[in-house]
């Protein structure tokens, strides 16, 4: 079983499972709650804004198969946003989704970035849980129902790698052991 992660765009045919899981779970999680369009956040925003310089996406590959994935993009000229955290559903409670924070907040670093900012929404108590377990914190009241929020932002402040351990910030369409 060999993992990698693999730097690429969500356009790339790999990127596929991910970007129809994660509709497929905004769509039955939430349907038009938001007014929008069932699965509307996937086409929000054009894939340019997850490559570099600003952004970035990458994939982890077992064998060659995409089993988890995540992004970000600029949010100001120090935070990014990350995005598109996703576990495939045949490889969950195997601790992928940690994996795929650790490394989209490396590369938020390596890229230069100092703060990392994203939102979940009240109906994904695992992406709740993820974010508290992996240091984030809350911008909202956890005590408080989620449904009250419907979106439950978080930030983490992020703390810079050795240069010995540091990949080059153009490291889109790299591959790289895991």
């Amino acid at each position: 079983m060999a993992d990698e992660f693999f730097y690429t765009t969500p356009l790339h045919p790999l990127a596929q499972p991910l970007v129809e899981q994660l509709t497929w779970e905004y769509t039955t999680r939430y349907g038009s709650q938001f007014g929008e369009p069932p699965g509307a956040e996937m086409s929000r925003y054009p894939a340019e804004l997850f490559a570099p310089p600003d952004g970035n996406f990458v994939l982890l590959l077992r064998d060659g198969r995409p089993i988890a994935g995540g992004a970000f993009k600029r949010y100001d000229e120090r935070t990014a946003e990350m995005k598109r955290i996703w576990t495939h559903s045949d490889f969950r409670r195997q601790g992928l989704a940690r994996r795929i924070v650790a490394e989209v907040e490396a590369q938020a670093v390596r890229q230069g970035y100092g703060k990392i900012y994203l939102t979940t929404g009240f109906r994904q108590p695992e992406a709740k849980g993820l974010y508290l377990e992996t240091g984030y914190t809350p911008l909202f009241d956890v005590s408080a129902d989620p449904a009250f929020y419907r979106k439950l932002p978080f930030e983490k402040e992020l703390v810079a790698i050795p240069a010995s351990a540091t990949r080059p910030p153009d490291a889109h369409a790299a591959r790289s052991a895991a």
